[in-house]
């Protein structure tokens, strides 16, 4: 086989597919346009240079676009990093936020490499919908104040825009349909000289490439200790808004990726991201919806585009882009909302069908997604939850029966079900100490132990027989049970 065919075999089958050339530039051109305002608008929460989260944007998207463990998700700047770190800049300055960024990283390779990704599978589906859905009130949420307050001329806008997204694709898909409102609304406002907010109002664009650098702070101990809780927060929100995106890509496109990669490349990312003097970031769930749900992107070219178009709008025509209306971004971000919620999981016809427990599962990660606006709080209290429901139901299932013997000399008691913490309380109380015979016997043929609380509970059992001057035989135990009883039996209380 000659050099050349062994190429060839190397090569992607898309790169020779101009139909997926086309749709992955087009995406990366809308995405990089959405990423814009939003960058600067994440820049003003964590309190510094609009510049900084633009910075932060190219270079994360670029960087995630090679080291990323999921194909097509888009990684900036967002607004649960801003909301970390803000303290930090406020209390000691930009150069301590910057060596955090690197700091988080440094964190989020090392959680990489010891397999916090696997953490994933403990996330239930429940809890998955209501951060969908979560996420989809925050994107709206976030379009309001671009709504309020504003010139009349801002509302038809949005509707026009939005009916463009809506008939446009019946007429071509060749073209996403957000990409059309925001040039056509643009032209409109332009020509008719319609005086509304605009993209430049947001901020000023940057002129330049960044510059790789140190950050300007001391490198002692003291500093390390200043930097380390906020970078370790940073780190853990990254991992989680980054994880839950890629799983829900993963679902959206059919298709495996490697978690763990991931978590490895969005650190190697923020340190890229921190030397070049950005503000960190993560997966951005709404820009990854534009790439992949709306426009129909599928490949990393997608993604190391959209950050490279970012910063070549900004320098190369940062004065046409500055004079984008905003109503053309709101629509299309609304537009990317009422495509993330899942409509079907609050149908009166799902509602129905589902246990009780899962619904509130996902009603009460919705709300504390959107009252503290930290998605990663939401999943953690939502998983949390669930864990609860879920050990509640199967203490239920867990029951025990006896059978006396004819002649009253014993009584065998059948245990059946799983036994752990949430059951072992009520299994000490269903055995009748002072009525039962001299000789009790515990089948756990149908059970298994799971944990040290339900040893004890045995343990406290015998006792509560061995008081009443009664012996106690437990039989049955499968092979992990009986290792687990032997080893802890005797030993949980105190002599």
């Amino acid at each position: 086989m000659t050099p050349a065919a062994v190429l060839r075999g190397l090569k992607p089958d898309w790169l020779s597919d101009p139909k997926v050339w086309r749709t992955e530039i087009l995406a990366g051109l809308v995405v990089g346009l959405a990423l814009i305002p939003e960058a600067i608008s994440f820049s003003i929460i964590a309190g510094v240079d609009p510049a900084i989260g633009l910075f932060a944007s190219f270079t994360m998207a670029v960087v995630i676009s090679v080291v990323g463990g999921r194909r097509a998700m888009i990684s900036a700047a967002t607004g649960a990093v801003a909301l970390v770190i803000a303290p930090l800049n406020r209390e000691h300055g930009l150069g301590y936020l910057i060596a955090a960024v690197i700091l988080a990283g440094v964190f989020q390779i090392v959680l990489g490499a010891l397999g916090v990704a696997k953490l994933m599978r403990f996330v239930p589906r429940s809890v998955m919908v209501g951060f969908v859905n979560a996420l989809a009130i925050l994107i709206f949420m976030a379009q309001v104040p671009e709504m309020h307050d504003v010139p009349w001329a801002v509302y038809p806008l949005i509707i026009g825009g939005l009916a463009l997204m809506v008939f446009f694709p019946k007429i071509t898909r060749v073209i996403p349909a957000p990409l059309v409102s925001i040039v056509i609304l643009t032209v409109i406002t332009l020509a008719a000289g319609i005086a509304v907010p605009t993209v430049g109002d947001k901020g000023d664009l940057p002129s330049s490439l960044p510059v790789p650098g140190l950050p300007d702070v001391p490198f002692t101990l003291d500093t390390l200790t200043t930097i380390a809780p906020y970078a370790f927060a940073m780190a853990l929100v990254g991992l989680m808004e980054s994880l839950m995106t890629a799983k829900l890509v993963d679902d959206i496109t059919d298709t495996h990726s490697s978690k763990t990669r991931e978590s490895i490349g969005q650190g190697i990312a923020n340190i890229v991201t921190g030397f070049f003097g950005g503000m960190g970031g993560c997966a951005m769930i709404g820009q990854t919806m534009i790439n992949v749900k709306v426009s129909g992107a599928r490949t990393r070219l997608s993604t190391f585009l959209a950050g490279s178009f970012l910063m070549v709008l900004c320098i190369v025509f940062g004065p046409v882009v500055s004079d984008i209306p905003m109503a053309a971004l709101v629509a299309v971000m609304v537009m990317v909302s009422f495509a993330t919620f899942d409509w079907h999981s609050i149908a009166p016809k799902t509602l129905g069908r589902m246990p009780a427990g899962e619904i509130a599962v996902m009603v009460i990660t919705v709300i504390v997604v959107v009252a503290t606006h930290n998605l990663a709080i939401g999943v953690v209290v939502g998983t949390v939850t669930a864990m609860v429901v879920f050990a509640r139901r199967v203490a239920r299932l867990a029951d025990v029966t006896a059978v006396t013997d004819p002649d009253g000399g014993s009584v065998v008691y059948s245990v059946n079900g799983e036994l752990f913490f949430a059951f072992s309380n009520d299994l000490v109380g269903r055995f009748d100490y002072a009525g039962d015979p001299q000789r009790v016997v515990i089948d756990l043929s149908a059970a298994h132990i799971w944990d040290a609380s339900s040893v004890a509970a045995l343990d406290a059992i015998e006792t509560k027989y061995a008081q009443r001057g009664k012996t106690v035989e437990i039989i049955g135990l499968d092979d992990s049970s009986a290792q687990l009883h032997g080893k802890l039996s005797g030993e949980l209380t105190s002599h």
